[in-house]
């Protein structure tokens, strides 16, 4: 289930934080930021995750794996590096990390659907966090906007992304940047063969 506690990116999308109260991605119940959000503004870097720096990537799931408290999806077991490096090789698969020196502290995941309807395609972000110490200074923003060029260029048409109900932080995020639509969501079971029903 999905995650979300110009011209191509370049390789270093430089973006200094910014104090940015209305993003968040951590706080309580309430949305009420936690104690720890209040920290000294981080310098940090958007980068489009590639075979090259593909080293970066195992920061970026042990922080998915914190931020969603799911390590055994996240971090229990690694790709192997030929997988690793055909996935990032993909343009149809957008990871972008923002980076504080060599450090990951915030990551988003998202995937290029191509529409049968119009040539055409939609944008969907799957995973989205931020290190629970480097919140509220715009880096969820930030990745949201470092991702809205490379959706440009590939022909997309729209972003989206969903929010579970009751993550006040996520709602008023995606809501500063986007419009709500009411849908709801469903899990469906993939069939094997050897399943009594699979035909």
């Amino acid at each position: 289930m999905p995650q979300t506690s110009l011209k191509h990116l370049p390789k270093h999308f430089n973006m200094q934080s910014k104090n940015d109260h209305s993003e968040s991605l951590g706080g309580d119940e309430s949305g009420r930021p936690q104690p720890h959000a209040l920290t000294v503004p981080t310098q940090f870097k958007v980068q489009r995750l590639r075979p090259e720096n593909a080293t970066l990537v195992p920061g970026l799931l042990d922080m998915f794996g914190e931020a969603f408290e799911d390590t055994r999806s996240y971090s229990a077991s690694r790709q192997n590096a030929a997988y690793l490096q055909k996935l990032l090789a993909k343009d149809s698969v957008i990871t972008l990390a923002a980076v504080d020196g060599q450090r990951v502290i915030g990551g988003l995941v998202a995937y290029e659907l191509p529409k049968i309807e119009q040539p055409r395609s939609e944008i969907y972000i799957y995973d989205l966090a931020v290190d629970a110490a480097h919140r509220r200074q715009g880096i969820a923003t930030a990745l949201i906007e470092a991702l809205q060029p490379i959706a440009r260029d590939c022909g997309a048409w729209v972003i989206y992304v969903q929010a579970d109900y009751g993550d006040e932080p996520a709602i008023a995020l995606y809501t500063k940047l986007g419009r709500k639509e009411e849908v709801m969501h469903f899990d469906i079971a993939v069939r094997r063969v050897g399943d009594p029903k699979f035909r």
